[in-house]
C-alpha cells in the first residue's frame, strides 16, 4: 500500500510572517495520521520552516537545487547544502523551470543525481503542454521526460513522480479524474522500464490546480498517490482539506 503524501510548492510566495502564520496553523490543524505532508517554501524561508516543524508531522523541501555540489556557480544551491540544513525533500523539473530558464532533460537528470547523492527525496516533474495534449503528444512528451531524468542511471530509491498537466498550472483548469488516471497508469507503466525502480510502490502525484473540491475525486483513482499543490498550499484551510482528502 503507497502511503498518500501532499506535498505544497510555495513558489514565490511568503514572508516570516505569512510563513510563521501558515504553518502555525498547519501544525495546529488535524491531518490525518496515514498523509505524509510537506511544504516547500522559498530558500530564503526554509531555517524557518524547518526550526517551525521541528517536532511536527510535515516534511520540509526545496524547490530546486544546482546540479553541482560546490563550486563559482553564483546563485545556485547544492544539494548537500539542502540537505546539512535539514531538508527531506527536493521538487526537480518543475515545468516553470522548464519554460523560465530553459531547464532540459540532461539537467534535471544531474540534478536528480545530485540530490539522490545528498540523500534528499526527488520529486520529478513532467508533464505536457496544452499544445502537445491537442495533437496527442502527451504520452510521448511524459515518456520523453522520464527517459532523460531516469535513463541513464539506476532510479532513485524513495522516488516520487508528480504529473503536473501544464495547460492545468494557474489557469484553473483540472485534468478530469479520467484524464488524470490515464497518464498516472501511463507512466507507472513507463517505471516498469526503469532499473531499481518499483513501479507499483512508486507514489505518482497529480499537479494541477487541485482545489479542495477536486481532490477527492482525482484521489480516489487507482494510480493517484497524492498531489504537489500550488495556490491551495498558501490557504491553511485549503491545503488541509486536500491533505484529508488524500486519507
Amino acid at each position: 500500500m503507497r502511503q498518500p503524501l501532499v506535498a505544497g510548492n510555495w513558489k514565490m510566495h511568503g514572508s516570516r510572517a505569512s510563513v510563521g502564520t501558515l504553518l502555525g496553523a498547519l501544525l495546529a490543524s488535524d491531518l490525518a495520521d496515514n498523509v505524509e505532508v510537506a511544504v516547500c517554501p522559498t530558500y530564503v524561508h526554509l531555517a524557518q520552516a524547518l526550526e517551525l516543524c521541528t517536532a511536527g508531522a510535515i516534511g520540509v523541501g526545496a524547490q530546486d537545487c544546482s546540479h553541482a555540489d560546490t563550486g563559482a556557480y553564483t546563485g545556485e544551491v547544492a544539494a548537500a547544502m539542502l540537505a546539512d540544513l535539514g531538508c527531506d525533500w527536493v521538487i526537480l523539473g518543475h515545468s516553470e523551470r522548464r519554460a523560465y530558464h530553459g531547464e532540459g532533460d540532461s539537467l534535471i537528470a544531474a540534478k536528480l543525481a545530485a540530490a539522490v547523492a545528498a540523500g534528499l527525496k526527488p520529486i520529478l516533474c513532467v508533464g505536457e503542454t496544452r499544445e502537445q495534449r491537442e495533437a496527442g503528444e502527451a504520452q510521448a512528451v511524459v515518456a520523453a521526460q522520464l527517459a532523460g531524468a531516469l535513463g541513464d542511471h539506476p532510479g532513485p530509491q524513495g522516488l516520487v513522480v508528480a504529473y503536473e498537466p501544464v495547460w492545468a498550472i494557474g489557469t484553473g483548469l483540472t485534468a478530469t479524474p479520467d484524464q488524470a488516471q490515464e497518464v498516472h497508469a501511463f507512466i507507472r507503466a513507463e517505471l516498469a522500464n526503469v532499473a531499481a525502480v518499483s513501479a507499483d510502490d512508486t507514489r505518482i502525484l497529480y499537479g494541477g490546480s487541485v482545489k479542495p473540491g477536486n481532490a477527492g475525486d482525482l484521489f480516489a483513482q487507482a494510480d493517484i498517490d497524492g498531489a504537489l499543490v500550488g495556490g491551495a498550499a498558501l490557504v491553511a484551510e485549503d491545503f488541509q482539506a486536500i491533505c484529508n482528502a488524500a486519507a
